[in-house]
């Protein structure tokens, strides 16, 4: 029944693959098979930022599934954000599994500036974030959005910058909002943001939770964080990890 409503839909609205651009589908089969058949795996940047968590990715950046993170974060193909909320649910079990005694998983996301997300009329990161927290509960583990980073300073444009630079840029960038503290303190948090780098976003996240004392393990490396994907060099080089 969805399929024949999507197949109608796309007669009477113009609507294309996100992924490669092929008519009548938002995300076409190939491309969510690209975006999704994969195994997660745990992947690290090189060089490595200090205070990095443990991070897991869904794929690899690059084809559709690059296409598809771009269409939904530049372009407002905000129907993709549930294919994405989905790989990113993949990272986030594959590296914290199922939530136990210590309560539901939280799904922290990585904060964009004001001006970004007033520029794009939404916030990517914390929409798929999101979505994911759906899947997850649909699957039957207790899983939760908070949202309680934020940028108390600005910061310059990422874009261009290599990863040291990146890593002063952020320095000290983040902060847990006032009465964040409390809800980090319910369940397991999981840092999670739509695309790993040099890492230095999830590092300067990792320090301001760790800071709040929310969630101590974070500072120090233990802790857990989830990416839709990575770019394709730190992929491959993580192949086999799990």
């Amino acid at each position: 029944m969805r399929g024949w409503w999507r197949e109608i839909s796309g007669l009477i609205l113009p609507v294309s693959c996100g992924g490669c651009g092929r008519p009548r589908a938002e995300l076409c089969e190939e491309c969510r098979a690209e975006l999704l058949d994969g195994a997660p795996r745990r992947v690290r940047p090189v060089p490595e930022p200090a205070g990095l968590p443990v991070v897991h990715a869904a794929a690899a950046y690059e084809g559709a599934v690059r296409a598809v993170l771009l269409a939904h974060k530049e372009r407002g193909a905000l129907g993709l954000a549930g294919a994405l909320g989905k790989a990113l649910a993949g990272a986030v079990r594959a590296g914290a599994g199922r939530a136990g005694g210590d309560g539901p998983l939280l799904l922290v996301p990585v904060p964009s500036a004001r001006r970004a997300v007033a520029a794009r009329g939404h916030d990517p990161t914390r929409r798929i974030a999101l979505a994911a927290a759906g899947e997850l509960r649909r699957d039957g583990t207790g899983a939760r959005v908070a949202a309680v980073l934020r940028q108390w300073r600005p910061v310059a444009d990422q874009a261009g910058l290599g990863a040291r630079q990146r890593q002063v840029n952020l320095a000290g960038a983040l902060e847990v909002v006032a009465g964040g503290e409390r809800l980090l303190g319910a369940g397991r948090v999981v840092l999670v943001d739509d695309l790993l780098t040099t890492g230095a976003s999830l590092a300067e996240a990792a320090r301001a939770v760790g800071a709040a004392g929310g969630h101590a393990a974070a500072v120090s490396g233990a802790g857990q964080a989830a990416v839709v994907a990575v770019s394709p060099a730190a992929f491959e080089i993580n192949r086999n990890s799990r």
